[in-house]
Formats: structure tokens, sequence, C-alpha cells
């Protein structure tokens, strides 16, 4: 699909999101099956771990970062085991 005449395509990147591209946009994956969304921003995923790829559906906000463990082992239990 061209662009617009009057201006470049947007494509914005985000740190741990997918890309935003300002639509319509057809992508076209490793096999050369074509992807076409006509909505005014498509969200492009780039983890991976969307079900609907390309497309993001936010699958990568669910994969949390553990909590790294205080150095000395955790825990506000005494000897005794109460806490």
């Amino acid at each position: 699909m061209p662009s617009s005449p009057e201006r470049p395509a947007r494509v914005t990147l985000g740190a741990d999101g997918p890309l935003l591209v300002e639509g319509p946009v057809e992508v076209v994956g490793e096999d050369g099956t074509r992807y076409t969304s006509r909505r005014f921003t498509a969200a492009i995923c780039t983890c991976r771990r969307t079900r609907t790829y390309p497309w993001c559906d936010t699958s990568h906000r669910r994969r949390v970062k553990p909590e790294p463990e205080p150095a000395d082992g955790g825990g506000t239990e005494s000897a005794d085991g109460a806490a």
C-alpha cells in the first residue's frame, strides 16, 4: 500500500511494547503471507507472545518480571517460626 505523498508513514517504537504504525498498513510475513489492517493505528507484535500474530494482543503485559530476593534470604519470620 503506498503511503500518502503529503507525509511519510509514522512508526512509533516502544521499549516494552509493539511497533505502532499509522494505518492502513500491510504486513508481509516471512512466508509471504499478507496481513492487512485498515485501522488508523496498527500494533505490530515484536515479542511473538501474541495469539494474533502479527498483530499485538498485549500478551507481553502478562509476563511479570520476578522480584529480586533480598540478600539476607528475605522473610520476616523469627527463629521460632513466628512472623
